[in-house]
């Protein structure tokens, strides 16, 4: 067995280490994992490793996460893909995709949005988006409140 060790010797990061990078608040039993974390983000903003337009809606491209992806068959047990998916309606599907985006990130990561609206990232029609979709979060929690079965919780 191979021991771990607690971490590099500061000699080490005092001579040889311009900078320190964190992939998140947690730990790891070694460097690999967070090494590979920082090699793919990093790699595919590389020229020519990834076409501009693969990037374009990626998560985060505009402080946004990435909508729901469907593959064949059309129906896997017992759930379909979305309608719109298969109408070949291009401005639906369009639509369809940045509300999937807007409602994703507001119920994983609503630190984005707020981000993004201080930042000012958002257009109209996204901004239209989160309030409706916020305002119908908000209905939902308010009559999971009101509703006599909930009553006491």
């Amino acid at each position: 067995m191979h021991g771990r060790y607690e971490g590099i010797d500061q000699r080490v990061i005092d001579l040889y280490i311009d900078d320190e990078i964190s992939v998140g608040d947690y730990v790891l039993s070694s460097g690999e994992v967070a090494a590979l974390a920082v090699i793919d983000a990093t790699y595919r903003l590389v020229e020519a490793v990834i076409s501009p337009e693969s990037l374009d809606e990626e998560s985060f491209s505009d402080g946004l996460l990435e909508y729901p992806q469907y593959t064949r068959p059309e129906i896997y047990d017992s759930i379909k893909v979305p309608d719109v998916l298969l109408s070949g309606h291009h401005e639906n599907i369009r639509k369809w995709r940045l509300e999937q985006r807007v409602e994703k990130t507001l119920r994983n990561r609503p630190d984005l949005i707020r981000r993004g609206r201080e930042l000012g990232l958002f257009n109209r029609e996204i901004n239209s988006i989160i309030d409706l979709s916020a305002g119908s979060a908000q209905k939902t929690v308010e009559g999971d409140c009101n509703d006599e079965r909930n009553q006491g919780y």
